[in-house]
């Protein structure tokens, strides 16, 4: 990890600093995924085994998931696994409900209405990674708050392992939150055939989950082109961890760490204002890193990555809401003290006993989250990420007369007769 002195760098380090990994290959990866979106257009399924055998190495007859299968699944899965995540649905359900809206109306004015009313996605399509590790949490995450939601139909996919089946886990946890149907689909492939459809998958109106480069790249590029409505960007991972002198290098190194082993591309930070808290946590990290299965992948990760040196933590926060990470943890003695301060961050995490893992799996918050600096104006996914927003309004004569003239001096100040003509004319009628 590169060591920064923070006053010590002109604008042009300090924006070096924070910049992500994939954002230096962004054109490359957007023009091999608009040539992968191209193919699934035309070709449909021939060009989905295609990509498959050449991305994933296994051919495939066909992708969607037999009860064979979920039947195999559900016996492979051990039963401490499962309980876990029963008991994690449980617990996200719980958060996600609370917090679910509800319709409303109020009158505006005397004889007018106004109504909103939440109506679910009919059909939206989950990606559930699997590419150097299985997620079968972020089957969760996503299934539970489409199945609050009332979404009617569900398709998840995720990548095929090279025994050409899906992971069990994945499976297990999809049928938890009463996905039926499953594809063994992954990469920008798997998101343009839910986004266009094919003759084996359905054509989805929204798309939901996290993934590398280029998934994101692919629901950025779906999203512009019509096709589907995305959740938000949610690429590589990434952590920035705010910590003082009491915080435990052990501890923060391990929260680096959990995220550097999702990717090559994740990127880690820390910031902190005390120097031997910033040389401890950097040796930890090398002697932890030493101990992990996944070190190499680890590795690449941190070399990206940053330790940041700053004068007061007030500059930490200012730096932390530039950047907007998808994870902030605050090692801080009073954290919650510090919250006002956080404006742009997809989840926060506070105190010392208080690690990322717990969001990515069990407390009950949503872990997919806004990724590249998007938490400035993205959140998370909740149950109102599936569902509709309609507006509804009803005017009696009376509330006509009573606002309509209000319509008519607008509408003449844009220039839109029309517009005043379908006004006045009931207004005349109901004098």
């Amino acid at each position: 990890m590169n060591r920064l002195i923070w006053s010590r760098l002109d604008e042009a380090a300090r924006s070096a600093a924070l910049t992500r990994p994939v954002q230096a290959v962004a054109q490359q990866t957007r023009d091999a995924v608009a040539a992968l979106i191209a193919q699934v257009r035309v070709q449909g399924d021939d060009a989905l085994r295609a990509i498959t055998a050449r991305f994933d190495g296994v051919e495939l007859a066909s992708f969607e998931v037999t009860e064979r299968e979920f039947a195999a699944a559900e016996a492979a899965v051990p039963a401490d696994l499962r309980l876990a995540m029963v008991d994690a649905a449980e617990r996200i359900a719980r958060f996600h409900a609370a917090g679910m809206g509800s319709g409303y109306a109020v009158e505006t004015a005397p004889g007018v209405v106004c109504e909103r009313m939440l109506r679910p996605i009919g059909r939206v399509g989950l990606y559930v990674p699997a590419g150097s590790a299985p997620l079968p949490s972020t089957a969760l995450m996503l299934g539970v708050p489409a199945q609050l939601a009332g979404c009617p139909q569900v398709v998840l996919c995720t990548p095929p392992r090279a025994d050409g089946s899906a992971d069990p886990a994945v499976l297990v946890a999809a049928r938890l939150t009463g996905v039926q149907r499953v594809f063994k689909l992954g990469g920008a492939q798997a998101i343009a055939a839910m986004a266009y459809g094919t003759a084996s998958v359905p054509a989805c109106d929204k798309l939901f989950g996290p993934g590398n480069s280029f998934v994101t790249e692919a629901k950025q590029q779906i999203a512009q082109q019509g096709a589907a409505a995305i959740d938000m960007p949610a690429g590589p991972s990434e952590v920035l961890v705010i910590a003082d002198a009491g915080a435990n290098p052990a501890f923060v190194a391990a929260d680096l760490l959990s995220q550097a082993e999702h990717g090559p591309d994740s990127q880690v930070l820390l910031l902190t204002d005390d120097a031997p808290t910033l040389a401890a946590v950097e040796a930890e990290v090398e002697r932890q890193l030493a101990q992990l299965p996944r070190q190499q992948i680890a590795r690449q990760a941190l070399s990206a990555s940053r330790l940041i040196q700053v004068d007061r933590l007030d500059e930490a926060f200012a730096i932390s809401n530039r950047y907007a990470p998808e994870h902030l943890i605050l090692a801080l003695r009073e954290p919650r003290r510090w919250l006002d301060q956080v404006q742009a961050a997809g989840s926060v995490f506070l105190g010392d006993y208080t690690p990322e893992a717990l969001g990515d799996y069990c407390s009950g918050t949503n872990h997919v989250l806004p990724t590249a600096g998007a938490a400035r104006a993205y959140s998370g996914v909740s149950v109102a990420s599936f569902q509709n927003l309609i507006s509804v309004q009803s005017a009696s004569a009376a509330g006509l007369a009573a606002i309509g003239g209000c319509a008519r001096v607008i509408a003449r100040a844009e220039g839109l007769d029309a517009h005043e003509r379908a006004v006045a004319l009931r207004m005349e009628v109901a004098a």
